[in-house]
């Protein structure tokens, strides 16, 4: 007689999981504040800019320093009136998607575009969205970078094996 794992719950988990992350998505998606009008209604937002580093630069009001030059992203250091940013174009937008998710880890604000993102502080960030559009994303870095254990570690903080 062939015996079952028990696997009571998996399923009602995985589709309430499912449902919270739909939840929140929609959520996150109605953030812009109202404006003043009074009726309640939320303002769109600017569309997100287009184009080449270069092009995107300029609508920024930049004079890129590219510092990366390849044929999956291209890199420049921008400096402003507004403060010092980075901004990044890349290939795909698959290549744009794996480059945040690893530089979430990190913190910082982002303004993201189509197949585009620029990294600077806060403020910086929120001014180059009324030149750019876009949306912002922001991350708290993933532990403070002092593991606390010297020496080598399997892991990092945070993640430690039992």
């Amino acid at each position: 007689m062939a015996i079952q794992p028990e696997c009571r719950g998996v399923r009602n988990g995985g589709a309430a999981a499912l449902v919270l992350a739909g939840l929140l998505l929609l959520a996150g998606c109605n953030t812009e504040p109202a404006d003043g009008g009074g009726d309640g209604e939320r303002s769109t937002p600017k569309p997100a800019a287009t184009g080449t580093l270069e092009q995107l630069a300029r609508k920024a009001g930049c004079d890129p320093n590219v510092q990366t030059d390849a044929a999956e992203l291209r890199q420049a250091n921008c400096t402003t009136d507004g403060g010092r940013y980075v901004l990044t174009t890349f290939a795909s937008d698959r290549g744009l998607r794996e480059w945040i998710n690893e530089a979430k880890d990190y913190g910082g604000s982002y303004l993201v575009g189509r197949q585009w993102v620029a990294v600077g502080d806060p403020d910086v960030v929120a001014a180059l969205r009324g030149r750019l559009g876009g949306t912002v994303e922001t991350a708290s870095p993933h532990h403070s970078g002092d593991s606390g254990g010297g020496g080598s570690e399997d892991g990092h903080s945070g993640h430690r094996k039992s």
